[in-house]
């Protein structure tokens, strides 16, 4: 029995070049279980090899595989825009081969702050039934392309703000801060993000504003893009020297100031919500070096859902070796970050307030 499964696995891969466990386990009628112990011995013995992680996991023969590693990203996706969460679709694409494995460490972590800010706008601001997503690598960099069908992120803000034309909009959208949302959102997203990317445009409304940061350069222009929407394109180069934590110091000012030690991190309030996950990634940029970490919240009335889900869930589950310690938190702010997943210095598997 056991070479027969093993004769299936290496059948389904010479005809169709990729196989997964829930595969085998459809044509067999046995359990993934079972099943997974013939992958796991065939890939021990070099005879398979595991591409992508998670729900993208699939094996390859070895000839094919190194064919995948080596290959440039190339990834498209049209997203529906129901229930849609920016970090567990940057998780599912970044398991694709291995590019973004392959990535330098900073050039990594610019890549998946700005495509989960940029996603995140598009999902919350756009009122769009889909979002389309590109990603490609060339020899020299990354491009990320974010496109929607919705009410164009120039006419929002005219709306929002009370402007009368697109370029009143861009006008204000280069101030940085700005949001539409200031109840759920800081503004900063677009502003960091163009700071940090190589390359940066937004099209929509018949108008396209392009951050040139290699040249220094900031311009507007018409669109040819006529199609109803926003589409935001981000470039970085593979090898940016760039930082999220240089980039972020560089543009801190007193409305979200913070200061680090190797022991703690004390969080200070100047007439600011805290409530995006924006202003939460911005907090915890390159914590990840501590492994104790202290989050004073005195005198800070309350914090949003997402901002408490960002630190306290999901960047504690990307670094579950760092320990995040609240202190001085009032009922408002204990009673958000324990819908999080903190209870005493602990963290819960199961989020109880699970999503924004």
């Amino acid at each position: 029995m056991a070479q027969d499964i093993r004769k299936i696995i290496l059948n389904k891969l010479a005809k169709d070049g990729t196989a997964k466990v829930a595969d085998i386990s459809g044509a067999t009628g046995l359990s993934r279980a079972y099943i997974h112990r013939f992958f796991k011995e065939l890939k021990e013995e070099g005879k398979i090899i595991l591409i992508g992680k998670a729900n993208a996991a699939h094996y390859v023969l070895p000839d094919a595989g190194s064919a995948i590693a080596d290959k440039p990203a190339n990834i498209h996706r049209l997203l529906r825009n129901k229930e849609l969460r920016e970090d567990i679709i940057f998780g599912g694409i970044k398991n694709e081969g291995s590019w973004f494995t392959n990535l330098a460490e900073n050039v990594a972590g610019i890549a998946e702050y700005s495509f989960t800010e940029m996603l995140n706008n598009a999902i919350e601001h756009s009122s769009t039934d889909t979002i389309e997503i590109f990603v490609k690598e060339s020899s020299d960099r990354l491009q990320f392309d974010i496109a929607d069908r919705g009410v164009g992120i120039f006419n929002n803000i005219m709306a929002k703000k009370g402007l009368n034309t697109p370029l009143d909009a861009i006008q204000d959208l280069l101030k940085g801060k700005q949001t539409t949302a200031p109840e759920a959102h800081s503004g900063e997203g677009i502003f960091f993000t163009s700071k940090v990317v190589d390359q940066f445009s937004i099209r929509s409304s018949g108008k396209w504003l392009v951050i040139d940061n290699e040249h220094n350069d900031i311009y507007v222009k018409d669109s040819p893009l006529k199609t109803k929407g926003t589409k935001i394109s981000f470039s970085i180069k593979l090898d940016s020297t760039k930082t999220l934590f240089d980039v972020f110091n560089k543009y801190t000012d007193d409305s979200m100031e913070f200061t680090r030690t190797t022991v703690s991190v004390k969080l200070y309030k100047n007439n600011v919500q805290y409530v995006s996950r924006s202003q939460a990634r911005r907090v915890v940029v390159g914590l990840e070096q501590f492994k104790t970490i202290e989050l004073d919240f005195q005198d800070i009335d309350t914090v949003g859902q997402a901002f408490a889900d960002e630190i306290f869930r999901i960047w504690h589950t990307h670094h579950p070796e760092s320990q995040i310690v609240p202190k001085n938190m009032n009922d408002n702010v204990e009673f958000m970050v324990k819908r999080a997943g903190w209870v005493d210095n602990l963290f819960t598997t199961t989020n109880i307030g699970n999503e924004m």
